[in-house]
């Protein structure tokens, strides 16, 4: 792989193709308290079961490491980075966003190759460039000309899905928290950050493998939760309710003051750019009613896991591989 980040990866992968440094972090990781393990650490963020973080070493500050501890065998992981890097090539070369270089790793997590760690890795992007950074004190005359350009890769998307010829659909989580915004002196651009949940299909089968993200869940509780889990991902696929995702997303960020303007802004744009799509146009009671909804499944769904961390850890003594934020405002 050319340029910066093929260069730094190639100091730490060995022999076998694994990469000794993320071994190494995984082998001292507390899940509990990610950035005091042997290898140095920042976090840069986090999700509900994945961290982001930055290795603090000469050859790799300057990546931005996720770690995703869902997968049992080779199989399944190989696959998730098949289509992880289809993903990528889709929305860049067939739709035409722009998107940090990546690669990933995995690592086993145990000695008996039964747990298996996917790092997927980025070129770092500036702090002050994310666009939910930029939210805490945000204009909404500031804030429009960046969701233009958001709105703007969001039509390219779905236009591709109604014209491509290859049975292709693609899908996309378009949080405020998955962009960053660049000023140049040719103009300004925006770019998306989150492609390690491949959301495409082909022939109307998921390239990703959808029952993994349950893995997080307790396992007295996974069986209950596969119909969420594909309602979670179908929204994804439905352009309107991207919409409503991504304004929704600013209760989380504590920014329900812009949500009038990025309604009307986002109605002018389904009613003038992409007509022929043919989505009613969104209501604030709706994206309250779909917020209210949204922060008591992921309130409930964190609340059993803390219970299952606590199980595991404090009673049954063994280790618990997702991280878990103690509090998420939303």
């Amino acid at each position: 792989m050319k340029g910066k980040l093929g260069v730094y990866l190639s100091k730490i992968e060995n022999e076998s193709g694994e990469f000794e440094i993320l071994q190494l972090f995984e082998s001292s990781l507390d899940t509990v308290h990610p950035d005091q393990g042997e290898i140095p650490i920042k976090l840069l963020g986090f999700g509900e079961i994945s961290i982001v973080f930055e290795i603090l070493t000469p050859e790799l500050k300057g990546l931005a490491f996720k770690r995703l501890p869902l997968f049992e065998s080779e199989a399944q992981v190989t696959r998730h980075i098949k289509a992880y890097h289809e993903y990528y090539t889709l929305l860049t070369e067939k739709v035409g966003l722009v998107i940090p270089e990546q690669k990933s790793a995995w690592v086993y997590m145990n000695d008996e190759h039964t747990k298996i760690a996917l790092y997927c890795i980025q070129k770092k992007i500036p702090a002050e460039n994310v666009v939910s950074s930029m939210l805490s004190s945000i204009s909404a005359e500031k804030l429009k000309p960046i969701v233009a350009l958001i709105l703007q890769e969001f039509k390219k998307i779905w236009q591709y899905n109604r014209n491509n010829t290859e049975m292709i659909e693609i899908g996309l989580d378009g949080q405020i928290s998955n962009w960053a915004y660049f000023k140049t002196p040719t103009g300004n651009h925006i770019e998306y950050l989150d492609t390690s949940t491949p959301l495409f299909r082909k022939d109307g089968e998921e390239a990703m493998e959808v029952a993994l993200f349950l893995k997080s869940a307790p396992s007295f509780l996974q069986w209950m939760l596969k119909s969420l889990a594909t309602e979670v991902v179908e929204r994804y696929y439905n352009l309107r309710d991207v919409f409503i995702d991504l304004i929704a997303n600013f209760y989380k960020e504590q920014r329900s003051d812009l949500i009038p303007a990025l309604i009307s802004q986002i109605n002018e744009f389904i009613l003038e750019k992409i007509p022929e799509l043919e989505i009613s146009p969104i209501s604030e009671e709706e994206v309250v009613k779909y917020y209210k909804h949204d922060k008591f499944i992921w309130q409930l769904y964190l609340g059993l896991r803390r219970f299952d961390r606590f199980l595991k850890t404090k009673i049954l003594r063994k280790k618990y591989d997702f991280y878990l934020p103690e509090k998420i405002k939303r």
